[in-house]
Order: C-alpha cells, then structure tokens, then sequence
C-alpha cells in the first residue's frame, strides 16, 4: 500500500505508463484534428502526443525537484510514442466516438492529478502545496501543448471545467488522506471526482463566468444607485 510516511515508496511503473499512453493518445488525437494556417505533419503530431503524454509527469517532477521519473526509463519515451502512433493510426475511429476523446481527456486529467498529489505528499509537501502539483500535472500537458501548437491556452479561457476538475479531485484526495484514508483508496476517489465532474462540465456545457460578464455585473452594481438626469 501507499504511505506517505513512506518516502522511498513511487507511483508503480504501470500506473505512470497508463497516464502517459492515454495522454500521448489524447494528444495526436487533438494534433490529428487540428486545422489551422500551418498544418501538422506525421511527426509534429507525434510530438504533441508525446509532450501531452509526459509534459503532466515532467512538470510535476520539476515542481517537486526530484529526478523526472519519464527520464528514468526508457518506457515512457517508447509509451508515449507508441500511443502517438495508435492516436494517429486511429484518429478515424475515435473521431467518429466523440464520448471516447472526451471520456479520455477526463480519465487523462484525472490520473495526472491523482498522482501529482500523491508523490507530493509521498515526498513530504503539505497539503496546499501538494494540491497545487497535482493541478499544474493535470494541466501541465494541455499548457506545453497549446503552447508548442502557438494556441491560446486553453485553461485561461471560457471553457468547460478543466483545472477546477482536477482541482476538486485533488482536494478530494488529500482532504480524505489527512484523514486517515489509504493513498490508493483516496487516488481512486480523486480521479472517479476529477473524471465525473470534467464529464458533467462537457456534457452540461458548464464553466465559470465570463471575466467580462462579472466586470458588467458589478459595473451594473455599482451605478444602481446614480440617479439619472433627464434633460
């Protein structure tokens, strides 16, 4: 089992590859469709692939200042690049099942976010510092490839809840181990949250307000009050 009082103990290798395959197959799958002034060539696609696939476990490694685990193996290159491939390979089929790209996108968040909070908590973090390395490893692949792709990153933007998803996972996950609940019970806990809450978002179309939306709101507010002068 998982403890954090275990610090020699790591995510299994078979886990972290899980994380890294469905990430490289999400990332062609996004890089296959994309359609934009420059198009993508075979291998630019396999690299965005392979950056969504290890960009999540990179950035939280870097956060945390120990060795990147995907660097430690030569499975995570050949997993991420793998998955790439079948993304591409498969792109036809999994276009045509929308609620497969979408039920991979959450399921990816999810397990990046789970175990970003866990090794920071394995390692010594607290509990609000550990939280924010799960969220920036759920985030971390989408951010490396918006900005690689020359996009808007999309977390910044009005959109389905992608960070606060996997934000509410991860809060989950450390709120239930302060607890007393074992690590792996309270990682599944997080990524069945995060997976839920980011498919609900999606198929409710629910997001945060608009920035401008608020700002005309409290403008509104703000002048109820004014009288108004009528000449």
């Amino acid at each position: 089992m998982w403890s954090v009082n275990d610090q020699a103990l790591v995510i299994p290798l078979w886990a972290d590859l899980i994380a890294v395959g469905l990430g490289g197959i999400q990332g062609a799958l996004f890089a296959g469709g994309f359609r934009g002034d420059r198009r993508l060539d075979l291998l630019g696609v396999a690299i965005i692939g392979i950056v969504m696939g290890m960009g999540g476990g990179l950035i939280r490694d870097l956060l945390l200042g120990v060795p990147p685990a995907t660097l430690q193996s030569n499975w995570y290159l050949l997993t991420a690049t793998g998955a790439a491939l079948i993304g591409m390979l498969l792109a036809g089929v999994f276009h045509r099942l929308n609620a497969v790209i979408v039920g991979l996108d959450a399921v990816v968040i999810g397990l990046f976010g789970a175990f970003g909070t866990s090794k920071a908590l394995i390692v010594g973090l607290p509990i609000v510092p550990a939280i924010f390395v799960g969220v920036c490893a759920a985030v971390g692949g989408g951010i490396l490839r918006d900005v690689i792709m020359g996009l808007p990153v999309a977390i910044m933007h009005v959109g389905s809840l992608y960070a606060v998803a996997a934000g509410a996972g991860c809060v989950v996950l450390a709120g239930a181990n302060a607890l007393g609940a074992p690590l792996v019970a309270a990682s599944i806990a997080a990524i069945a949250v995060t997976t839920v809450i980011r498919l609900l978002a999606v198929i409710f179309d629910i997001s945060l307000p608009e920035q401008r939306a608020l700002h005309r709101r409290k403008v509104a507010v703000e002048t109820a009050a004014i009288p108004i002068v009528k000449l």
